[in-house]
């Protein structure tokens, strides 16, 4: 028999027609850290009446959200950071191969790792709905058949890096950009893998608020990769032999680090061995998983295609350069929304499971207040020094100008994305990622794209008038009757239970 209360799992789990005991079994280890974010045997938060109920239980889940987010934060800017440093350092083996690793990490990997992010994100709802409930050991057993969905998924997504130079070329890159790009996406297929690998255990260790364990590991794989990055790429000569070398390292090493975490005996029940069960009910995981990657990589390719549509306007050069500007502060400051996108995914999972929807409601009302604050103030920051920061990034008066010009909307762009991730990470908790997949769809590429293409090339107002159209769509997605459902006031009809 299903249980009700929670929206995920059996009661028990049968193996071979005999009952688990699983009160039998140690609980996963009980840090201070993971205490701090989650206790299953607490009750929902009362019901809030008053401005100083409301305080007082705002700044009791913003210590929470913020034990979760802080780590998150880091543990995305340092692995962003990985291929920064690598593309930094392309630069001063030649201009080719900067080109070829910007195409093969924006094009390629961009594509790939969105695809990938995506299908293991469904393991946020599982593995978060899981802990809650307190049935420990399906963790281990979630994480295992995503390795083997995201695996499966990987080699199919190996046809995208064999084949990268003719792709490349057919979507209009040079002929040399093409060629060197399509060598090195050959050589960066352990990434690929790394990535099947990876998802899984940082959605299994996210659950457990095992946040800090996971900075540690980025922070380290980064100093690393900083280091043999200049000794094998300039230092030794190897260019982008060298590059392939130590980014795969570096993306592998987080795997092994994470996975000797892992196995070591700190995640109690949560792990207890290699189990035949992954391969049991993979079509209802494939489901979720697809629904997921669909949700995610709808709104991470809606602002590729921006730059994509900024390359066919008249003054295409200025405006592709002032765009990918603004889409890199832009990219910086999403690493703090996909934090707190990590930090409310698991704060829902967890409650939900847990049968707290109050309390995973009123998560999701700090987090989004929190998440706004913070685009605010980026946004101030961007728009004092609106005058100054284009001299940074480029020494062309025209560009420099644009970026200016474009200023304003990219600190409206950052207060609106600030807060939509935060709803993907709620959706993502509780299970909703086939639903908003079609809100997706709907808005973005029914509503924005059109809107974006008409002011830009119809009523000639350039990329300006591109970026607005389809900013459009992203706050079409955040609707207020979207918010309601993901505050809980409807959780009867969101049920995902284990079959």
């Amino acid at each position: 028999m299903e249980d009700a209360k929670h929206p995920l799992l059996s009661a028990r789990e049968v193996d071979g027609g005999n009952t688990r005991q699983d009160h039998l079994l140690p609980k996963p280890s009980d840090t201070s850290f993971s205490s701090a974010t989650f206790n299953a045997n607490s009750d929902d938060i009362p019901p809030i009446n008053t401005a100083r109920d409301f305080f007082r239980e705002f700044m009791i889940e913003s210590k929470k959200l913020w034990f979760l987010a802080g780590p998150a934060i880091f543990t995305s800017i340092c692995q962003y950071s990985l291929g920064a440093i690598t593309q930094v350092l392309s630069g001063q083996v030649s201009t080719l191969a900067l080109d070829a690793v910007s195409v093969e990490n924006s094009v390629i990997a961009g594509f790939s790792f969105g695809a990938m992010l995506g299908m293991g994100s469904a393991l946020e709802t599982l593995c978060g709905q899981a802990y809650g409930a307190g049935q420990y050991d399906m963790l281990g057993i979630y994480m295992q058949r995503s390795w083997v969905i995201l695996n499966s998924t990987a080699l199919i997504l190996c046809l995208i890096y064999i084949f990268a130079a003719p792709l490349l070329k057919l979507i209009g890159q040079t002929e040399n950009i093409s060629k060197v790009a399509g060598i090195f996406s050959i050589w960066m297929i352990p990434q690929l893998f790394a990535y099947a690998v990876n998802f899984p255990m940082s959605k299994f260790l996210q659950a457990q608020s095992k946040m800090m364990v996971m900075a540690v590991i980025a922070l380290a794989a980064l100093v690393l990769h900083a280091i043999f990055s200049w000794l094998l790429m300039l230092k030794l000569g190897l260019g982008l032999v060298g590059a392939a070398i130590v980014l795969n390292a570096s993306w592998i090493f987080i795997d092994v680090a994470q996975f000797f975490y892992i196995i070591s005996g700190t995640c109690g029940r949560a792990w207890t061995g290699f189990s035949w069960k992954a391969f049991q009910n993979l079509w209802g995981f494939v489901r979720l998983s697809l629904a997921s990657a669909v949700m995610l990589c709808l709104e991470v390719w809606y602002f590729m295609a921006l730059i994509l549509f900024a390359g066919y306007l008249k003054d295409a050069e200025m405006s592709v350069a002032a765009l990918s500007i603004c889409m890199n502060i832009l990219g910086w400051t999403v690493m703090v929304s996909f934090g707190m996108n990590a930090a409310i995914s698991v704060r829902v999972s967890n409650e939900l499971g847990a049968g707290h929807p109050r309390t995973a409601k009123f998560s999701l009302v700090v987090a989004v207040i929190s998440s706004l604050l913070i685009g605010v103030l980026i946004s101030l920051i961007l728009l004092i020094f609106k005058d100054t920061y284009p001299y940074l990034f480029s020494n062309d008066e025209q560009v420099q100008q644009l970026v200016k010009d474009l200023t304003p909307m990219l600190a409206l762009c950052i207060v609106i994305n600030n807060v939509q991730p935060v709803l993907s990470g709620v959706a993502i908790g509780a299970g909703w990622q086939t639903a908003v997949a079609y809100v997706n769809i709907a808005c973005y590429y029914v509503f924005g794209v059109p809107l974006g293409l008409t002011l830009g090339y119809v009523l000639d107002m350039g990329v300006l008038g591109i970026w607005a159209g389809m900013l459009s769509g992203t706050v079409a997605s955040i609707a207020e009757e979207r918010i309601r459902k993901w505050g809980g006031e409807d959780d009867s009809k969101d049920k995902i239970v284990e079959t």
